[in-house]
């Protein structure tokens, strides 16, 4: 029998709400979970909720929020094949990237645990005497985090974890079809002893999360947004953000290109390829986009590609599987949009296109060669099993058909000439490159994130995500006895710029 699931404010649940079913996208008439999605006031009353936890939360001492931290860790880890399964139930994903999926989560808290002893602030000397400088660290307050379902519990972990260290309240609104994985996640987090409204967790719909959103923002109770999506609703979030001089941290989609190089190891290229372009069934924001391959080796290595491809297992996520379903209807009907998008002078390659037989949302992988720079396939996202290939003459042709759709996440450069390397990372405008590796693959203390069309420039992972979730505060402290002025009281020593030898 489905499970039931509502949203958690202040630490009670939410009995209202539509019903909306999420659904295991390998068997589509299976019900994961039933879920009551809240309106626009549920998203609002959660960002009340999570602003009168925020005070007491930013005064536990750092050091013992890391322990927390480290708390939802272990539990995690104690709790990681249950919860990999019950992503590969509601997603379609593959159990063993299920757990590689949970095993980020692990590796984020690891990471963060230690910062609770590392938020350092700097004592600054100032330029005047018996008076010191400080910069503190402080939280922002309210995260709003809504995030995709394609990692629907990694991605989350992402934002939370640091977002709760630096001492700030949350309200999550994750995907509604990774509905029960969130709400999975959510209870290892609270198993670690958060505090009431600390930590929120909202269901409701894209329009509903939207208006709630406006509505919470305008009441002043949310300080900082983080959006995991599309670049066409992050654009939507980034200008709603702006209306009330804030900057959110946007993580949005990307057109990833992979350039294969002349001297490039072909068969290592087409081991990256395969698994960046078609992983996840390709419904990852780094997933492979286009192949750029000089035309030296593009006959090998399409070749090569083809027949990987030809021979990849697609089936039950439970085995051993290359990718499983689509992870939900709506991501199966676009995908059959981009399948459109296939033109005359295009080849596809390996064998048929289109849905594959059966009851899940299984799709034939596709290769399109012959992309040219115009073609709607070489310039936009498509999320799903299907990877582009074009041509070039010059590493300045291959960075600039890298930069050409306008994304910037994820890069990738297959060669052995260290020079090639230098000059594509110089050139390329994506925030993340790859050497003789695929596009896809995040380390919990390495920045993520993108430009462009992949995003405002915003950092997840690593330290660098510290400055998304603190604010820094400047304090001076003179102990002089007297008003001294900046600029104008200062201590000075007089040179003889007149002497000569």
């Amino acid at each position: 029998m489905a499970r039931q699931i509502v949203s958690i404010v202040g630490g009670a649940d939410v009995p209202s709400g539509v019903p909306y079913e999420s659904v295991n996208p390998a068997r589509p008439a299976e019900t994961v979970a039933t879920v009551l999605l809240g309106g626009p006031e549920v998203f609002a009353g959660a960002c009340r909720a999570a602003a009168a936890a925020r005070h007491d939360w930013a005064r536990v001492p750092a050091p013992v929020r890391g322990r927390a931290i480290a708390s939802i860790g272990r539990l995690v880890e104690a709790n990681a094949e249950t919860l990999a399964r019950l992503v590969t139930e509601e997603i379609g994903k593959p159990y063993a990237e299920s757990l590689g999926e949970v095993r980020e989560i692990v590796d984020t808290c690891d990471f963060f645990l230690g910062e609770g002893r590392r938020l350092y602030g700097q004592t600054v000397p100032s330029e005047m005497p018996d008076k010191s400088l400080f910069t503190f660290r402080v939280p922002v307050g309210v995260a709003a985090i809504v995030t995709a379902g394609n990692f629907p519990v990694a991605v989350p972990s992402w934002y939370l974890v640091p977002a709760l260290l630096c001492g700030n309240a949350v309200v999550w609104k994750p995907a509604e079809y990774a509905s029960a994985s969130a709400h999975a996640l959510y209870r290892l987090f609270t198993a670690a002893g958060l505090p009431d409204g600390v930590l929120n967790i909202v269901f409701a719909d894209g329009p509903a999360t939207f208006a709630g959103l406006d509505r919470a923002l305008g009441e002043g109770t949310v300080q900082k947004v983080g959006f995991t999506g599309s670049s066409e609703v992050g654009r939507s979030v980034g200008e709603l953000c702006g209306r009330h001089l804030q900057s959110p941290c946007l993580e949005l989609g990307g057109k990833n290109p992979m350039v294969v190089m002349p001297d490039a190891d072909l068969d290592l290229a087409v081991e990256g390829a395969l698994f960046a372009g078609f992983g996840t069934a390709g419904q990852r924001c780094t997933s492979l986009g286009t192949v750029i391959a000089h035309e030296d080796v593009h006959d090998e290595f399409l070749a090569r590609f083809a027949a990987a491809v030809r021979a990849a297992k697609i089936g039950d996520p439970n085995g051993d599987v290359l990718y499983g379903p689509l992870l939900d209807r709506r991501f199966a009907e676009r995908y059959e949009e981009y399948l459109g998008w296939i033109q005359p002078h295009h080849t596809v390659l390996p064998g048929p296109t289109g849905r594959m037989d059966g009851e899940g949302l299984y799709y034939h992988p596709v290769v399109v060669d012959g992309l040219r720079p115009d073609d709607r396939l070489f310039l936009e996202e498509t999320f799903g099993p299907i990877v582009g290939v074009t041509t070039f003459r010059t590493l300045d042709e291959a960075v600039e058909l890298a930069n050409r759709p306008g994304y910037g996440l994820s890069s990738s450069i297959y060669t052995r000439d260290p020079k090639a390397v230098f000059r594509f990372r110089e050139g390329v405008s994506a925030g993340m490159v790859s050497v003789n590796n695929s596009t896809s693959g995040a380390e919990a203390h390495l920045p993520f994130g993108g430009n462009g069309r992949s995003g405002n420039g915003s950092r997840q992972s690593g330290v660098w995500v510290l400055d998304q979730f603190t604010r820094w505060q400047a304090m001076n402290w003179d102990y002089s006895g007297r008003l001294q002025k900046a600029q104008m009281d200062v201590a000075e020593i007089v040179p003889d710029l007149g002497f000569r030898l």
